[in-house]
């Protein structure tokens, strides 16, 4: 079995997964670098006295903007207790208030139901979930290894395996199955509050094999991220102005009321056009977020990690405002599935933000990503994978390539890349900049497959491994594939966007600003198809 990623779907997966069955957990980078270990926020989980499921299935499909699965959100919201239950056993040290785990409330939730560490929960999560499957005997990490191409049956379709490039070779893993835990791709737009590892591979990878694809148009922008100069784009929890922060312009005025009565508190896509407006009409290049109206005792009790980000970069927020400005930050799209993780391709599967489960709709409920990644991954458990068919040992060939004419290309478009995306299909889109935009995205996709790097990622026979005697090879080969999945996901952004001519959620079109009924469906993509089907 290979689960490709190392999140908190990636490694509850794998701890869900039978014992009896070999893992193979293939991570690109470390284990704790993906954005789960950024996650600041929280948990959702309804499990106080005064809460329930179905005020937390009412708030999902709101925040949803009509785009939500309710089965599937049904599904989220009635096994949340028994997730948050079993991570509190695996040792995760949730905050308690006395003896009671404590909750927060954040935008859209009608409920304090946000379980929180401190503001690093992400990072508690992640930690524990990676202890706990270092002692797994049956479950393998193989760490700075980069997944390049399914592995897909010729006779049925079937994926049995994939493609991985890992110290200096590229080598077929056979497997039952393959599990896509990739996490988003927030780097294809130049303000992400992502990591570095965020690019999309398990999606790109899943739809260059023909796996169905869906609403990836929805992009949800996160409207606080830290914007002191020369630092990254780090997240300002919302939880923060859950906690009673404002939110205010240069002048000091909470100017979030002029566009929602919910002011800094309304849902994520609302307070950060809000934003990206008001800048637009002041000229300015950030706004503030003022902590000041919190007590000082408390803001040090619950983000020691932000005031400690923040001190960093020079921002004393018990003294002045933390600048802000919206970047993005989770996809709602990915690759389709149903509640069994199952994609269109038997024998693959996705979970966490890779995955498009009908959870998120158009536009994520805060704190549900950590919960879907956690209740869809334990489905894993009831995985019964099929009987393997032995294959010929592959033939190795050795490969004594310096790619450092292609590379200056590839460099070229990754740099570019970004820039393109976050102006084209950003907070605010239009038809003819989407457009131009497919246009050059097409050309340097085009650019990047008549390479000869293109052989190794889209199209190597498992009949070949392949030696690299080169240590630079590696990284150029990694650095190419990386950028030929941002190309495809961020076509996948672009052509969905001016698919769906409508705003809803975290898909705002300026030039068809209301929402439509008749585009209450999913966006589905296969190959170079893109439709629509109905919601289940």
């Amino acid at each position: 079995m290979v689960i490709v990623g190392s999140g908190a779907a990636g490694l509850y997966g794998a701890l869900c997964l039978p014992n009896n069955l070999k893992v193979a957990l293939i991570t690109k980078d470390k284990l704790n670098t993906g954005a789960s270990d950024w996650a600041q926020g929280g948990i959702a989980a309804a499990i106080s006295p005064d809460d329930s499921p179905q005020l937390h299935l009412a708030d999902t499909l709101k925040a949803g903007a009509g785009l939500c699965d309710r089965d599937s959100v049904e599904f989220l919201v009635k096994n949340a207790a028994d997730s948050i239950q079993s991570l509190v056993e695996m040792g995760v040290a949730f905050d308690r208030h006395q003896s009671k785990l404590s909750m927060t409330l954040e935008a859209a939730h009608s409920r304090p139901r946000v379980l929180h560490a401190a503001d690093t929960t992400g990072r508690a999560i992640v930690a524990t979930l990676a202890q706990q499957v270092l002692q797994r005997s049956n479950i393998q990490v193989l760490p700075q290894a980069f997944a390049l191409q399914l592995w897909l049956n010729p006779e049925t379709g079937n994926c049995q395996g994939i493609s991985v490039l890992k110290e200096g070779k590229i080598t077929w893993i056979q497997s039952s199955a393959v599990i896509l835990a990739t996490g988003g791709g927030g780097q294809v737009f130049s303000q992400t509050t992502n990591p570095e590892v965020s690019t999309g591979d398990g999606v790109a990878i899943a739809w260059r094999s023909g796996a169905i694809i869906r609403d990836t148009e929805f992009v949800q922008f996160h409207p606080t991220a830290l914007t002191a100069p020369g630092a990254p784009r780090f997240l300002i929890s919302e939880v923060v102005r859950g906690e009673g922060a404002h939110l205010v312009d240069k002048q000091g005025r909470r100017f979030a009321f002029d566009y929602h009565p919910d002011g800094e508190l309304a849902p994520r896509d609302v307070v950060s056009r809000a934003i990206f407006t008001h800048l637009q009409k002041t000229s300015e290049s950030n706004v503030y977020l003022d902590l000041r109206p919190i007590p000082v005792d408390h803001i040090r009790y619950r983000f020691p990690n932000i005031i400690r980000v923040c001190q960093h970069w020079d921002v004393d927020l018990f003294t002045k405002p933390i600048p802000v400005a919206p970047a993005a930050h989770y996809w709602m799209g990915g690759v389709a599935v149903d509640t069994m993780n199952q994609t269109s391709i038997p024998g693959l599967y996705a979970v966490g933000e890779t995955a498009s489960t009908g959870v998120h709709g158009a536009n994520r409920l805060a704190s549900n990503s950590l919960l879907e990644c956690v209740v869809y991954a334990s489905q894993l458990a009831k995985l019964k994978p099929d009987h393997l068919n032995t294959f010929a040992a592959p033939q190795t060939w050795e490969i004594a390539a310096n790619w450092e004419e292609e590379m200056q290309l590839v460099s070229e478009i990754r740099n570019q890349l970004p820039d393109l995306m976050w102006r084209s299909a950003g907070i605010c889109r239009t038809a003819t900049i989407i457009e131009q935009a497919i246009a050059t995205v097409s050309s340097w996709r085009s650019q990047l497959v008549d390479l000869s790097l293109s052989k190794y990622v889209l199209n190597l026979s498992v009949s070949q491994q392949i030696n690299l005697t080169s240590t630079s090879a590696e990284s150029q080969l990694k650095l190419y594939a990386e950028t030929l999945n941002l190309l495809d996901i961020g076509y996948l952004i672009l052509k969905s966007a001016a698919f769906r001519t409508e705003s809803r959620g975290g898909h705002y079109r300026l030039d068809y600003p209301n929402t439509s009924p008749e585009w209450e469906v999913h966006t589905t993509i296969e190959k170079e198809q893109w439709n629509t089907s109905s919601l289940t």
